[in-house]
């Protein structure tokens, strides 16, 4: 239960599968997105990058903040995490637009999580926050 508005949207396959789901939360009540979440399973193509080309949640969030600039991923450095008895591997994915903080980690049904937030740092207690969707709702319906 936090406060702001969040929104969340679907990525359908042809096939009427799920190939994603995306959480928009906007802090800021209406000033703009502060946060984008993804869950994208094992076969979306939005997981599909090129060499330096940002995840879909970081074009995503420019989108909604009306940025066009050209950004980049520079670099990535994978980072342990506890949750809990849970050890989970982040990776901190650092862009050429230093207001942008990415991270990225696997669940264990091999659902990619990304979290690309606007102009706020990502900490290590965000992830007991988030709940993971069941793994039923990327099937075909």
């Amino acid at each position: 239960d936090w406060p702001g508005n969040l929104g969340a949207g679907l990525l359908p396959a042809p096939d009427g599968s799920c190939q994603g789901v995306f959480l928009r939360y906007d802090l800021y009540g209406g000033r703009g997105p502060a946060m984008i979440i993804g869950n994208l399973p094992a076969g979306s193509p939005a997981r599909e990058t090129e060499d330096g080309q940002v995840p879909f949640e970081v074009a995503q969030l420019l989108l909604a903040l009306e940025n066009d600039e050209p950004i980049e991923v520079v670099s990535s450095e994978d980072v342990p995490v506890m949750q809990g008895d849970n050890l989970l591997i982040v990776r901190r994915v650092k862009l050429s637009e230093s207001r942008i903080a990415c991270v990225q980690f696997d669940r264990s049904d091999g659902v990619l999580v990304t979290i690309a937030s606007w102009d706020r740092p990502i900490t290590d207690d965000l992830y007991t926050l988030l709940k993971p969707l069941p793994a039923e709702l990327f099937q075909q319906g």
